[in-house]
């Protein structure tokens, strides 16, 4: 008798920072599948405010206590890595309909890209639809609480880090 595959998906972003919108999806994603690669993007349009190493020593922290949770960073297509380590799914959260017209066409590049790859879309706990990292970045730089938004030591994180950019 043959052991069952494992059902893999990967979770891709620039988690700059990881949000508990972010974290709730991670969650509800964990019990749909029995192993979640968090996967960091290297940008190359964007300018992250965190580093890779800090953006990756904080998803790796927020997410030590949900069990089956990896995270890596990669540089290149999510579907190849996705094939890579035979991934079934690529999850994709979706907080409002203005996430979805980009989302859906990534969908289907990556269906092209991949006919074994499917892309999942989750949605986030009511409370978390209209949070995403711009708005935790934009709150703390204009000295905001965002501690309803980050878990505690990732608030701590970005206005230390906003604290250097305003010198």
């Amino acid at each position: 008798m043959s052991t069952p595959k494992s059902r893999i998906a990967l979770y891709p972003g620039t988690f700059d920072p990881i949000t508990y919108g972010h974290l709730d999806v991670i969650k509800r994603a964990s019990v749909l599948f029995d192993r979640i690669i968090v996967t960091l993007a290297v940008q190359r349009k964007k300018e992250p405010l965190f580093t890779i190493a800090e953006r990756l020593e904080m998803v790796v922290e927020a997410t030590k206590d949900i069990p089956g949770i990896e995270v890596i960073e990669w540089d290149g297509l999510i579907v190849k890595y996705a094939e890579k380590v035979d991934a079934i799914a690529i999850i994709r959260g979706l907080r409002a309909i203005s996430d979805f017209d980009y989302e859906f066409q990534m969908a289907l590049a990556n269906r092209v890209l991949s006919k074994n790859v499917s892309t999942v879309f989750l949605m986030p706990g009511h409370k978390y639809t209209y949070l995403n990292s711009s708005i935790v970045r934009e709150v703390a730089m204009l000295g905001g609480e965002i501690e309803h938004f980050v878990p505690v030591f990732v608030a701590k994180a970005l206005r230390k880090k906003v604290k250097e950019l305003s010198k």
